[in-house]
């Protein structure tokens, strides 16, 4: 049985028209309330933090951080972040796989109709359940902390060691792995610049690493290739998005 408790909604989108009629055609599907109503990326996060949000109605092409971005401080920074709709006229591979890699519960793309939103909004009650608190982790002893440590387990978290990551990497390339045209120094030099929460560009990291924006395209390129590097994209209010580049967790 569906609870009787509205689910709670905050739409993000940087245009105040497209907000008010996504907001009415929220107030017209029975069980949906508009909880929040923003226009970036870091307000987005900001409200979600607060942890009473359900489903987030998220554009992708946003000023500041884009919605991929926000899926990626969602899911680092919340242990039960809201569902997410994505409706958006980004439809470029790039951004549609990595909203789909974040667990997204549906992606419309702009324009779309009223019934279409609303039949989403119905298909996702009918399977919405309320995240219920998990039990309280029990508090480890110390042997069994000094277990993990010896077993590499405690590198779980999202947070990356770039450096320990260049080092192991040098290794590798030291064997032969590397393709032609990279070198192992630069390719740690690069691994040491890169961080797993705060995104660089390809100018950022050419500059930090006294290289040309070419190559450090290429090294970025490589670790991407090989799961290494995540890219995403800002999106400004004219221009073309700036593109990013992190360290990838795991």
């Amino acid at each position: 049985m569906l609870s009787d408790s509205p689910i709670r909604v905050m739409v993000v989108d940087d245009e105040r028209a497209v907000r008010t009629l996504h907001g009415r055609y929220l107030a017209e599907t029975p069980g949906f309330v508009v909880a929040a109503s923003v226009d970036t990326g870091e307000a987005a996060v900001a409200r979600a933090a607060q942890g009473d949000i359900d489903l987030m109605l998220l554009d992708m092409q946003l000023p500041g951080i884009s919605g991929v971005e926000v899926l990626q401080q969602l899911y680092r920074l919340m242990p039960h972040p809201p569902s997410v709709i994505v409706l958006s006229s980004a439809r470029d591979a790039v951004t549609v796989r990595q909203a789909l890699s974040a667990r997204v519960v549906g992606y419309l793309v702009k324009p779309f109709t009223a019934e279409v939103l609303r039949e989403r909004l119905r298909e996702f009650r009918s399977s919405f359940a309320p995240m219920i608190p998990a039990e309280r982790p029990r508090p480890l002893a110390q042997s069994e902390i000094d277990r993990m440590l010896n077993r590499g387990d405690a590198h779980t978290g999202p947070a990356v060691n770039a450096g320990s990551v260049a080092r192991s990497w040098q290794l590798e390339s030291d064997a032969g792995g590397l393709p032609k045209g990279l070198a192992p120094q630069t390719l740690a030099r690069v691994l040491d610049q890169l961080d797993s929460v705060t995104p660089v560009s390809v100018l950022q990291l050419a500059e930090a690493c006294e290289i040309s924006r070419p190559t450090a395209r290429r090294y970025l390129e490589y670790l991407v290739d090989r799961g290494r590097a995540d890219v995403s994209h800002r999106y400004g209010r004219r221009g073309r998005p700036e593109v990013l580049y992190r360290l990838a967790a795991g």
